[in-house]
């Protein structure tokens, strides 16, 4: 099975809704399977998770072990200030050994977030999230126009990743539900049609330019 690790930060429970969408979206893809994670707050002093090794609910803490196993990447965060939150960006600073292996180069990737107001900096949020991606040799996905809730959807959902405005209505938007499980479905896409084009390009045997005789 190729694995989307869906990896994301959540306080009031919006982006926690939107990668649950995503994940439903990656289970519809015949041989794709979603691992749902999450990361630790910050403490008071900024400098380090909280002790525990596991929350106290919802999805287990991430590691990096996890995120190099993955065959595909969707991450998501709320937005702070236009920005993504602490806790995930502390968590993508822990992946230097990664970037030096190039664990995850050529890999697909997606992001999402959740803002309060309708220009609560949605936008800059998921760009925020994708530089280290890119740092990382990455393939980002986004949403197409070809997803007809995009053009019609008057909350969240944009061509950079899928989104939700907390401040418009209790929970998430048909079209934002949509767009977070389209989001998902092609991200498991890209990664199943990634994993057998590997598997069959490692299956063929190399021709010796020589000919059989060499």
């Amino acid at each position: 099975m190729t694995e989307v690790l869906v990896l994301y930060y959540s306080r009031s429970g919006a982006t926690a809704e939107l990668a649950r969408q995503a994940c439903r979206g990656i289970e519809a893809v015949a041989g794709a399977h979603a691992t749902l994670r999450t990361v630790p707050a910050l403490t008071a002093s900024n400098e380090a998770p909280p002790a525990q090794a596991v929350p106290q609910s919802g999805p287990p803490y991430v590691t990096l072990e996890e995120l190099r196993r993955a065959d595909a990447l969707m991450l998501g965060s709320p937005t702070r200030f236009g920005n993504m939150a602490a806790p995930l960006k502390y968590f993508l600073d822990s992946t230097s050994t990664l970037w030096l292996d190039g664990a995850l180069a050529g890999k697909p990737a997606a992001v999402f977030t959740a803002t309060q107001t309708m220009h609560g900096g949605q936008e800059s949020t998921l760009l925020s999230m994708m530089l280290p991606l890119l740092h990382h040799g990455m393939v980002l996905v986004g949403v197409p126009y070809t997803e007809r809730a995009l053009s019609n959807t008057r909350s969240g959902g944009t061509p950079y990743g899928a989104s939700h405005v907390a401040g418009l209505q209790q929970g998430l938007s048909e079209d934002e539900r949509v767009l977070a499980q389209a989001l998902g479905k092609r991200v498991a896409q890209l990664a199943v049609t990634l994993a057998v084009t590997h598997t069959v390009t490692v299956a063929r045997p190399e021709r010796s330019a020589a000919g059989p005789d060499g």
